[in-house]
């Protein structure tokens, strides 16, 4: 997939930036999306530094139903196309939870993340930006990341995992071929949860 796809979408819609939540409480909810992201699509410390910035700016921009997939969230795509990696790009069109991390529902803001993620656990340390970084990366006209140079990951290790199952002929090797590190998996699950009470995180605009 092309992210000229995602930065072409809704151009048409324009948004009034305003700020939607307390930046202390932005900074924190851009943390844990940010964390999550990085831990999902593998970012290393510049990327993941990137993506916090990028996440805290969309956070601080929106303020209403039309600012969700408004100019804030082109810009946010625009940004991410130029600090991930195609492969990373691709995965992150594909997880609903990060390709649009808010909703509006009954006059909240309503984040994705929380309906794949318990809330307070997070994977990495905090970003080296995250006490001096207050917004304003998210030029409307050239992006901010577009002249800067961002490590990429290794490409993924394939990890062949051999099963013998019994077969009328004899035992035959089965051969399961993952990109992940069968421990990575593990934690991943032993991490990721419904919260029956806090599925979701909401606010209500001006609080």
């Amino acid at each position: 997939m092309k992210k000229t796809l995602t930065i072409m979408a809704a151009m048409m819609a324009i948004a009034v930036s305003a700020t939607a939540m307390p930046f202390e409480t932005a900074r924190e909810e851009a943390l844990f999306l940010s964390d999550k992201m990085a831990y999902e699509l593998d970012l290393t410390e510049s990327q993941y530094e990137a993506v916090y910035e990028i996440n805290l700016d969309y956070l601080l921009n929106v303020n209403c139903e039309a600012d969700v997939l408004g100019t804030s969230w082109i810009i946010r795509n625009r940004d991410l196309s130029h600090v991930l990696s195609d492969r990373q790009y691709d995965n992150y069109l594909r997880s609903g939870w990060f390709y649009r991390p808010i909703t509006w529902r009954a006059n909240n803001l309503v984040l994705s993340i929380y309906s794949r993620y318990n809330r307070g656990r997070l994977f990495k340390h905090r970003p080296a930006v995250f006490i001096s970084f207050r917004g304003g990366h998210n030029h409307r006209d050239v992006s901010f990341y577009a002249r800067h140079r961002f490590e990429r990951p290794a490409p993924p290790r394939i990890h062949e995992i051999r099963v013998k199952e019994r077969h009328f002929n004899g035992n035959r090797p089965q051969i399961v071929i993952s990109d992940r590190h069968p421990s990575a998996d593990k934690e991943f699950r032993r991490n990721i949860g419904h919260d029956r009470d806090d599925r979701h995180r909401h606010f209500g605009r001006g609080h």
